[in-house]
């Protein structure tokens, strides 16, 4: 299980997070969303032990974070796409594998390939893929270590419709022996999580799955509970 208990990180006299505590439960997808600027990746990036926060403890199975051994264990897709340009799609992954400190099978490798439809693309250089692709190869980065905490920001951007769904076919399945932690702005994909985690004014609004968020706020769907939420905060700053 990922726990983080009262985290808060600013950035000068900028608070991005304050006293965001939550517990990211094994063997499920929580899916994190909110209005760019809610400090979503920050959020990730500390979790990751990119960012230092400022307070609070963050551990994942019982080990704080930030420890160089949890990366291993951990296949982390960013929003932009850290790839090697001048390497072909297959040379980027067997690259990272390395970084891993493992090598992968060939039969590992196509199966992932496989699964993001980049198979036929693997020998083509990376700067002639297209945006989609590159967010592809992301992927199939982030799952070649076969992780066991799985941290994906905005997966799908750029991704059609199509492999978008096998995609979300594929993570179900994968949630068996894995942590799933996953940002996106995809109302459809936010109702394909397990559970939700709502963020707004710097830290976790509301939580719980997509259809008991849905049934507490009297909504249809989860753009209404965003709005009700903001209703509700005009309320109380004019009864104050």
């Amino acid at each position: 299980m990922i726990k983080l208990s009262n985290i808060s990180k600013s950035f000068g006299k900028q608070t991005i997070l304050q006293d965001v505590s939550v517990d990211i439960h094994a063997n499920k997808i929580t899916g994190l969303i909110g209005p760019s600027g809610t400090g979503k990746t920050t959020l990730i990036k500390c979790l990751m032990g990119m960012e230092r926060y400022d307070n609070g403890f963050i551990s994942i199975n019982n080990v704080t974070v930030p420890n160089r051994k949890l990366l291993n264990k951990i296949g982390y897709m960013a929003q932009s796409d850290p790839l090697y340009h001048d390497l072909t799609g297959l040379e980027n992954i067997q690259f990272f594998s390395h970084m891993y400190g493992m090598k992968s099978s060939k039969q590992t490798i196509k199966s992932i390939l496989n699964l993001v439809q980049l198979e036929q693309h693997k020998k083509k250089l990376v700067q002639h893929y297209s945006g989609g692709m590159k967010r592809r190869l992301s992927l199939a980065i982030a799952l070649i270590n076969q992780p066991d905490y799985l941290i994906l920001d905005e997966p799908t951007v750029g991704i059609d419709p199509v492999l978008k769904l096998n995609i979300w076919d594929q993570l179900h399945d994968l949630k068996k022996d894995s942590t799933m932690l996953i940002t996106t702005h995809i109302m459809d994909e936010a109702m394909r999580c397990d559970q939700l985690l709502l963020m707004k004014n710097k830290g976790i609004a509301v939580s719980g799955s997509p259809q008991e968020i849905l049934e507490k706020f009297g909504a249809s769907d989860i753009d209404q509970v965003f709005l009700k939420l903001e209703e509700r905060e005009h309320e109380n700053a004019t009864s104050n």
